[in-house]
Formats: C-alpha cells, sequence, structure tokens
C-alpha cells in the first residue's frame, strides 16, 4: 500500500514505510503514513525564505484574486473528494459540510479580502493619533505580516475544511502555511493538498504539507513563525508548553474539544416550533459527522417539566437514524473515524454513565447496513440523561454521537450550568422569549465563542448550531483553547504584526499610501477630476470657493426637499437653541454646495461619486458665511479585474474665518487610463 507523500521544500518526499490507515467503514487498508526523513527545519526555512517574499510581494487583492481561483478549481474536483471522503466514514451529506464548507471558507476571504482590504501590501489601522498640539507629531497603527511560517496542526474530523480554514486567512495575510493532519483521515488531506499543488494557482512555497508525525519541527520555530492547532485540550495544552514556544513567545492558536451546550426555553412547550427546532437541532448535532464535530452539542439544557417530553421527542427522531455504509442508499449516519476512535468513545461513555442513565441507544450494539458493525467503526446514536449537579457531564466529552440531557429550574441555574463547561465553542438557545434570551446571552458570553439564538424568525436561513462561518470567531475560552480562529479579518489580522509607526503627518503618509492631515498637498493646473489613476497621486488636491450663504439658499433648500426643522426655518426657535442662536444652514446644503464647488462638471476619467463616508458637521453655518471646500486625493485602490479603481477623498469645508464647517470622505470611481 502506497505511503502517502509530504510536500516540503519545494519537493515531494515520501517515507520508505509508514503506519496502515484504515477505511472507517469497511476496515480496509486505505494507505500508509509516516513523516520519516522530512527536513522540517529546512521546511520551515524554506516557507520563510521562499514563500514568504513571494506572498509579501503580491497585494491583499491580489492574494484574494488567487483565493478565489483556487476555490474555484477544487470546485471541479469535489466529486474526487467526496468519494474519497466516505472512506473517513463520512455521509455525502457529511462530506459537503467538510468539502463543500473548506471551499466556501476560500471563496469568503477571496471576497473579503477584496472588499475590506486594500490593494496593497500594508494594513492601516484606525484613525490617525494625534500628539502634539500643532498637529507636526501623529501615529498610525499599522499591520504588516510576519517573517515566518504558519504551522498548522489539525484534527481528524475535518480533514478538507480544517486546513483550508487556517490556510485562507494566513495566505491574504501573506504569510506561508505547514499544514500537518490527523494521521487517520491524512490520506483525504493529502489529496486536497496534491490538487492544490498540481493546479500551479499559489505561488511556490505559499503551502508545505506534512503526512505523518511532527517530529523536532516545534523545535525550530521562530517568534515569527504561529503554530495553530485544532484537537484535544489535553495536546494543546502540551504544544502550548514546548520550550520553543515558550522561549520565543511563538502565538499559539488553540481551538480545543469543548462541551458545547443547547439550552430550551421555558416557553418552548411541546407543539411549538421551538420545541421542534430544538430536539431536531439536537439529534441533527448527534449524527451529522457521527457527532465528530468540536462544535456538537454535547449538553442539552431543557426545563425540568419538559425534560420527559424532549426525551422521548428526540428518541423518536434518533429511532428513524439509519446507521451504516456511508456509501449505502439510506444510510443517514456513517462510522467514526476510526476503532480507536470507537473505543475512547465507549470509555467516555462510561465515565457519563456514573452520573446518569441512557435515554436511547447501546454503546455496545448498533445494527448497520452493508457493512460490518465491528469492523467498521460504528456506534449507535447515544442520548443520555443526567444530574447537572454531577460534574462528570461538564468535565467528560464523548467525541462521537453522544449527547446528555439535563434540567433546570431558572434562568439563573441554567446560566451557571452553561459556564461549568468551563468554556465552549458554541452555545445556543432556542426560546421565542426575547427576554430569556438576552439573559442567557449576557450571561452565557464570556463562556463561549459564538451563541446562537434559535427561533420560529431565523429557522429557515439559520446555518445551525455546529456551523462555524468564516465571517465569524471560532473559538471560545478555557477548555475550548482560549483562541480565535476567522473572524473575518480579524483572522488575518491573527498572522500579522501591529506596529504603531510615530512620526510627522508626511512620514505618515509616505509609510501609509494614504494621505494624512497635515501632509504636504499638490496643487496644480490640472483639476485632480481630470487625471486618471495612472495619473493621480495621493495629496493632489483643488481649493474651490468661496460660496456665500444667504436666506434664499436655505429657504429654497428648505422648500425643495421638504426639511423643515425649526432651526432652519423658525428665527424665534432657533435663537433659543443653545447650539445655533439663530437660523443656521442644513448640513446637507452644505455638502451640496461643497460639491458644486469642487466638481469638474465635463466627461472625463471620473466614472462616478458612489458614496459618502465619516460625515460631521463641525461648526454651524450662518446665513452670510463664505464657505470654502478643499479636496485632496486621500487614497487610490486600482482594482485588479476592472478598468477603473476606487479614489478616497478628503473633503475639508471651511467658514471665512478658516474654522471646519464639515468633514468626510467623498469615494469615486475613476478610469485606470483617460476615456
Amino acid at each position: 500500500m502506497a505511503v502517502l507523500r509530504s510536500y516540503v521544500s519545494g519537493e515531494w518526499h515520501t517515507a520508505d514505510d509508514g503506519v496502515p490507515l484504515h477505511d472507517a467503514a469497511t476496515g480496509e487498508e486505505v494507505a500508509r503514513i509516516s513523516s520519516a526523513g522530512v527536513d522540517f527545519a529546512g521546511a520551515l526555512e524554506y516557507g520563510r525564505r521562499v514563500g514568504g517574499p513571494a506572498l509579501r510581494e503580491l497585494t491583499f487583492h491580489q492574494r484574494a484574486a488567487l483565493l478565489k481561483a483556487l476555490a474555484s478549481h477544487l470546485r471541479e474536483h469535489r466529486e474526487e473528494l467526496y468519494a474519497l471522503s466516505a472512506r473517513t466514514g463520512a455521509t455525502l451529506g457529511d462530506s459537503k459540510f467538510d468539502i463543500d464548507g473548506g471551499i466556501g471558507v476560500l471563496f469568503s476571504y477571496g471576497s473579503k479580502g477584496k472588499r475590506e482590504l486594500p490593494n496593497d501590501t500594508v494594513y492601516v489601522e484606525g484613525a490617525v493619533e494625534p500628539l502634539s498640539k500643532g498637529g507636526t507629531f501623529v501615529a498610525q497603527h499599522i499591520a504588516t505580516p510576519l517573517r515566518g511560517v504558519a504551522v498548522q496542526i489539525n484534527a481528524f474530523n475535518f480533514p478538507v475544511w480544517g486546513p483550508l480554514e487556517k490556510f485562507a486567512p494566513a495566505f491574504l495575510a501573506g504569510v506561508p502555511s505547514l499544514v500537518k493532519p490527523a494521521s487517520s483521515t491524512a490520506y483525504l488531506t493529502a489529496r486536497l493538498v496534491e490538487l492544490i499543488i498540481e493546479s500551479g494557482i499559489l505561488p511556490e512555497g505559499s503551502l508545505q504539507f506534512v503526512a505523518g508525525g511532527v517530529g523536532d519541527l516545534l523545535d525550530h520555530v521562530t517568534a515569527q513563525d504561529l503554530v495553530s492547532f485544532t484537537g484535544s485540550a489535553s495536546t494543546a495544552q502540551k504544544l502550548r508548553a514546548h520550550p520553543a514556544i515558550i522561549r520565543n513567545a511563538v502565538r499559539f492558536n488553540a481551538e480545543a474539544d469543548s462541551l458545547n451546550c443547547s439550552i430550551l426555553g421555558p416557553d418552548a412547550v411541546r407543539g411549538t416550533t421551538e420545541f421542534d427546532l430544538f430536539v431536531k437541532q439536537l439529534t441533527s448535532e448527534m449524527t451529522v459527522k457521527a457527532g465528530q464535530k468540536c462544535t456538537a452539542i454535547r449538553r442539552a439544557f431543557v426545563p425540568a417539566s419538559l425534560l420527559d417530553d424532549v426525551a422521548a421527542a428526540a428518541s423518536e427522531r434518533l429511532a428513524k437514524v439509519t446507521v451504516g455504509n456511508p456509501t449505502a442508499e439510506g444510510v443517514r449516519m456513517g462510522a467514526l473515524a476510526s476503532l480507536e476512535q470507537r473505543e475512547e468513545v465507549r470509555r467516555s461513555l462510561k465515565a457519563l454513565l456514573d452520573a446518569g442513565s441512557i435515554v436511547f441507544g447501546d454503546p455496545e450494539k448498533v445494527d448497520v447496513v452493508d457493512a460490518d458493525a465491528e469492523r467498521g467503526a460504528f456506534i449507535s446514536p447515544v442520548l443520555l440523561k443526567a444530574d447537572p449537579e454531577r460534574s462528570e457531564p461538564h468535565e467528560v466529552e464523548a467525541f462521537g454521537p453522544v449527547s446528555t440531557l439535563m434540567p433546570y429550574t431558572s434562568t439563573e441555574q441554567v446560566v451557571e450550568f452553561a459556564a461549568r463547561g468551563g468554556g465552549s465553542l458554541a452555545g445556543s438557545i432556542v426560546s421565542a422569549d426575547k427576554e430569556f434570551v438576552r439573559d442567557v446571552v449576557l450571561g452565557a458570553a464570556p463562556f463561549h465563542g459564538r451563541l446562537l439564538v434559535l427561533d420560529a424568525d431565523d429557522a429557515k436561513e439559520s446555518t445551525g448550531h455546529g456551523s462555524p462561518m468564516p465571517q465569524l470567531v471560532h473559538g471560545g475560552p478555557g477548555r475550548a483553547g482560549g483562541g480565535e480562529e476567522m473572524g473575518g479579518i480579524r483572522g488575518v489580522l491573527h498572522h500579522m504584526q501591529r506596529t504603531a509607526v510615530q512620526g510627522s503627518p508626511a512620514v505618515l503618509s509616505a509609510v501609509t499610501g494614504r494621505w494624512v492631515t497635515g501632509a504636504p498637498r499638490t496643487e496644480g493646473d490640472v483639476h485632480p477630476f481630470r487625471k486618471s489613476l495612472a495619473e493621480l497621486r495621493i495629496g493632489d488636491s483643488v481649493v474651490a470657493g468661496p460660496r456665500t450663504v444667504s436666506q434664499e439658499d436655505v429657504d429654497h433648500f428648505a422648500e425643495f426637499t421638504g426639511d423643515t426643522f425649526y432651526a432652519h426655518t423658525d428665527p424665534e426657535a432657533a435663537a433659543a437653541n443653545p447650539l445655533f442662536g439663530g437660523i443656521v444652514a442644513h448640513g446637507y446644503l452644505v455638502v451640496s454646495f461643497a460639491a458644486g464647488l469642487f466638481v469638474s462638471p465635463e466627461p472625463g476619467p471620473v466614472l462616478a461619486n458612489y458614496g459618502l463616508e465619516n460625515l460631521r458637521f463641525l461648526t454651524p453655518v450662518k446665513v452670510g458665511d463664505s464657505l470654502t471646500v478643499t479636496l485632496t486625493a486621500k487614497q487610490i485602490t486600482p482594482r485588479i479585474d476592472q478598468e477603473y479603481g476606487e479614489v478616497r477623498w478628503d473633503a475639508d469645508v471651511t467658514n471665512a474665518d478658516g474654522e471646519s464647517v464639515a468633514k468626510y470622505d467623498v469615494l469615486t470611481l475613476v478610469s485606470k487610463e483617460q476615456p
């Protein structure tokens, strides 16, 4: 049987022999795995020397485009990945959850990179911070890619989604990845990586892959490297304590097992939509991926008066779940990932049974379709009932199709029970009672990375309790590892160093590529709106005005727009207003006059005004005031897939005394070349 190949230092590496990996459903040998002979120090150095520089040459938008291209490529190979995924014990639905979900993460980060990050290699965070009265000394936070490698150690339960959800934000940040999957399902990750490497889409060195043990890999990590781990809390603790990680203060992110809970509200009695949603979600979380999800519901809290109703309804649904070969027709739950995993689940169940009893299922016996129940890693869904005052349900996780029902009698009590899990990745509250929901959310939030509120209003479109989304943080406090992955751009910034840069406005403009108030402006004979993107430069500006605001202007604007607020139309009431002391011009009249002053009306490279942001009215404009506007090119962002780009302009409207009456950003679309 072939040994899985590693891909390190730009080459495929195959060990001479390895440990056998088996089909979870049939027990047949699928492949062998070993990392013997891999030069781990050399792999890390290759990533730093080759992958990092290649990625840092690209802008965020260019990296985002590559992620989208890679997602499209992998989508074309889904059927092949589905077939191989079945050997991990996954049904087709399970496989789609893993494979389509992972590809979806790539698409999501590709879109977010284009929408939310600049077409640049530096990320500017937050506003400019003034550090002096005169404005000549200012500061700006920037984020730049770390100069190391993102070492990503993944769990067995999601061999496609797991590596892709770590890889995407690292790649978008400009940091190369070294992926190490869990052995039992590594043959699926290995094929995924082969498809990626064979595509030629990614810069060389941006992705490496190790099939087998980590060897001395962690001995060689530096302060510029990162380690991200998904797996058991005990293993996370060992890795976190590695001497090199401690010595070099290596960024370490852990997403560990957790005793996630779901809470049924007292209002959700039998016959309500919410009762049915709770039961359906509970049984689904028990059986999707055979319960092998780090976000699965392990603790189900229900009002004491509803415990028997929930137990009966859940048992009825579980009785309809067909277990067996995941490729067989009608099978709704496949096998666990390995025989070893089944034995681990059984051991955990014995500990849980010390505190409760079985409501449904038999951990030692299960009827299966088209398979051998003992040769394959099959187990029955098992629903327990336990005393929530006992410690076992809050400490022992059976990582399989197992959940425990527990009663509660008050909101305060169920919040306290939820916290006993010691920190969870995900929790859910199923209730239509908004006051109950608010109390539980605010009480449970410090102990959870994500909380889903499920009711009749959102059920149809809800992604469910156990579905991490790339836009949202995936991680949790305490037992859950104390880390965060994804979360949109938050996951990208985890791979970057935040640095406070202090200097003059001119220096900050040069460093960030954005014009900063106080930096030099360039006023020329050519209006900035007459310049294409190729000709326009940061700091190009135009000063226009003055224009005097008359009573007739204010009256006309009020009549024309229907904005007859008293400060613009009632002299006596306006005079009594302590902020105005008399009639003032409408704020939007000021903005309209400013546009009339700075616009160059003839056709040209400016295609459209598509927005206005950060508007503040700073000083009231009285009748007789004269207005001048200064418009300055602040940020230029070419779109890599269009013949135009975005220009952000700083607009500063001042009165005759030089006071700013309004400040805002104008957003335009501008052709890259002259039309």
